[in-house]
């Protein structure tokens, strides 16, 4: 018997009765209850009065397999377990003879009620629904009964031959797709970071020729930079040096031009206007340069060789 169906006790050899804290006594006297008794200790009266006691731990029904048509016509077993709980002692006792047949016909006729409401896919796929659906509406049946339906879990669907082979065969066809559609993704991940370490290295090779060009240009800028500076301190050495050339210097160099364009093959020349100023310096400093070599004779300058 089940543990939530109260259980008659024998009151003629013993009065007093010891109530543990989870139970519950009923009394009725004469016929008549008189309440609820306990825990503790419970005295009764030998032949008038007749006690049946009451667990208040949650129990269990279990519901075997019951064959339920869903709404799609297919045929499928069901099992579960309802887990119980007395909330009222005396309903438990006065309002059901049989708790556990009772409940366990309401169970089979609410399974097949809300089965007939559902497809067979949702049947498979909607568990946790259909268990609050069982809950709801046996609640509503045994709170009338003192009793508290306070879970429902299925414990195991089986759908029809055909069907269980249908479903072998879909659930085949998705591991295959799942792997087909993971390759996939690991090809373009692949692709992905190829391209990204690609793009990345040729990000690096133009870094790293912009930054050798930026270094050629300064190294040239400086390297032009130090020939500049060495043109101009070499002007500005000519320059000291030409400051202090003399008149006759130049002529001289107005000479030594004159002697090369003489050997050149070219038959017109540009002779600058202040060449003849200087070559008459230079005359007059080859004439007075004769003079200074011819020896005096009676008290003017002969010419070297005359006598």
């Amino acid at each position: 018997m089940s543990t939530i169906a109260p259980t008659p006790l024998r009151t003629a050899l013993f009065p007093m009765r010891v109530v543990t804290e989870y139970r519950r006594l009923i009394v009725f006297r004469l016929g008549r209850m008189s309440g609820v008794k306990g825990p503790g200790i419970v005295w009764v009266i030998p032949f008038l009065d007749r006690v049946m006691s009451v667990d208040l731990r949650e129990s269990l029904l279990e519901i075997p397999h019951q064959t339920s048509i869903t709404k799609d016509n297919a045929p499928i077993s069901i099992d579960f377990i309802t887990f119980f709980k007395v909330i009222d002692p005396e309903a438990s006792v006065v309002q059901v003879a049989n708790f556990a047949g009772a409940a366990h016909n309401i169970a089979a006729t609410t399974l097949r009620s809300v089965v007939g409401d559902i497809t067979l896919d949702d049947v498979l796929a909607r568990r946790d629904d259909i268990n609050e659906v069982l809950r709801e509406k046996l609640d509503e049946v045994t709170e009338r009964w003192g009793v508290k339906v306070t879970n429902v879990e299925i414990r195991e669907i089986v759908p029809p031959p055909a069907v269980q082979e249908a479903m072998t065969r879909q659930m085949s066809a998705e591991r295959t797709r799942r792997a087909l559609v993971t390759e996939a993704e690991g090809d373009r991940e692949a692709a992905v970071l190829r391209a990204e370490g690609e793009k990345q290295a040729n990000i690096l090779a133009a870094e790293g020729a912009r930054a050798a060009n930026i270094l050629r240009a300064e190294a040239d800028q400086q390297a032009a930079v130090l020939r500049a500076r060495g043109f101009a301190a070499g002007l500005d050495a000519i320059t000291a040096v030409a400051r202090g050339v003399d008149a006759n210097t130049m002529a001289l160099q107005y000479v030594d031009a004159l002697k090369a364009l003489g050997a050149s093959p070219s038959t017109k020349f540009v002779v600058p206007a202040e060449l003849t100023g200087m070559l008459a310096g230079a005359v007059a400093l080859a004439g007075g340069a004769t003079t200074a070599a011819a020896p005096v004779v009676d008290g003017a300058r002969r010419p070297s060789g005359v006598s």
